[in-house]
């Protein structure tokens, strides 16, 4: 099995069921999507869905990999789309991303337009802020100042994620994405922030052949809901849905709306025989 697969797969690994993968944000990991944050993967598997939830290189359990850019992750998981098409057999593939994960979707997709069914677009942007270069210089050094003063990523991670969230977050929210983003290791958060700023897909954006969902958090914000629902219009077969009084980690934030939002359109979007979690 291919080394990016995750830890624990959320529902059936037999016939029938199409595959969603779940790619977390630069202050993420695998455990942003299970129940003591989000639990979005348990509520696609509980739908029918093979479910899995992945660390991308240099996180969590492939932590071991070296880290890298957009493009380098988004091969990793076409190679293990592929393993899991050689070990379980083909189905229908569906990409949720979430911050710099909906960055991977969106080049794989650019990259490999026949390999995808559907895209769910959350909380992200299709370029890395305004081009020209100084703007990202400046948010890597100010992103980086408090690793540079030698606070470690839980400092770094208590006061980055409170200003993240929207007015309507839920208890325990502010909480549950801290300890996912102190965990990763400070290397890997360095490496991969110097990659992502030159992202750009913004001229791809009009030849997304298929089904797409871009949700937002109201009050995000980093990818701001009016960006996003910008980023819809140029998208042809895309959705726009804007998640009330959340912020950046609208999936932690409001799990219940976010995971809702997800599978209404899964259910409109990717017909399934359902299989057994």
């Amino acid at each position: 099995m291919n080394e990016l697969l995750a830890h624990c797969i959320h529902g059936s690994i037999g016939s029938g069921g199409p595959w969603v993968l779940l790619l977390h944000g630069i202050g993420g990991g695998q455990g942003i999507w299970i129940e003591a944050a989000s639990g979005t993967a348990s509520a696609i598997a509980a739908a029918g869905y093979r479910a899995v939830a992945l660390d991308l290189p240099g996180y969590g359990g492939s932590a071991h990999m070296k880290p890298c850019g957009i493009a380098c992750m988004a091969q990793q998981v076409l190679r293990l789309a592929d393993a899991l098409a050689a070990e379980h057999g083909n189905a229908p593939l569906v990409l949720l991303g979430h911050s710099m994960g909906g960055m991977v979707a969106q080049e794989l997709v650019a990259r490999h337009p026949q390999r995808v069914a559907a895209l769910v677009l959350a909380c992200t942007s299709a370029a890395f802020g305004p081009s020209g270069g100084d703007w990202q210089a400046r948010f890597v050094a100010d992103r980086l100042a408090p690793l540079d003063a030698g606070l470690g990523m839980a400092s770094m991670a208590a006061a980055l994620v409170p200003p993240m969230l929207g007015p309507l977050a839920r208890p325990g929210a502010s909480a549950a994405a801290q300890t996912v983003m102190a965990s990763v290791p400070e290397h890997t958060y360095r490496a991969v922030l110097q990659h992502i700023v030159s992202f750009d897909r913004r001229e791809a954006l009009p030849q997304i052949a298929v089904p797409t969902l871009l949700l937002a958090g109201e009050n995000d914000p980093t990818a701001p809901s009016g960006l996003m629902q910008r980023m819809a219009s140029r998208v042809p077969a895309a959705e726009f849905h804007a998640i009330p009084g959340a912020g950046h980690i609208a999936n932690v934030e409001r799990p219940a709306e976010f995971n809702a939002a997800v599978l209404s359109f899964l259910q409109r979007h990717i017909v399934h025989e359902k299989v057994s979690a």
